[in-house]
């Protein structure tokens, strides 16, 4: 199933193999359909265990800055009073 599709699915029924193993049945959009479908499959094999998980789509990673456009170093703006400022101020 393509990534994109993947996204747009994010409720999966799981069957649960021997030997800590599992493998996707399907794929739905909605909570209420998947639940819809394990009951069928329960139904329709008994012998076998069944699971709804939630697997959200991946954060896609940040992109970096494109080259050749460096981050400049922040420069910390004098503040308009300082010390010498207020020296000369004082009669």
């Amino acid at each position: 199933m393509s990534h994109y599709r993947t996204q747009l699915h994010p409720w999966c029924i799981i069957r649960l193999l021997p030997k800590a193993q599992r493998i996707t049945v399907a794929r739905f959009r909605k909570r209420n359909d998947a639940e819809a479908h394990r009951r069928t499959l329960n139904r329709l094999i008994p012998q076998a265990h069944f699971l709804i998980i939630f697997d959200p789509p991946s954060q896609t990673p940040t992109l970096s800055p494109p080259t050749g456009q460096q981050d400049t170093p922040s420069v910390k703006a004098a503040s308009p009073h300082t010390p010498s400022d207020r020296e000369s101020d004082s009669p």
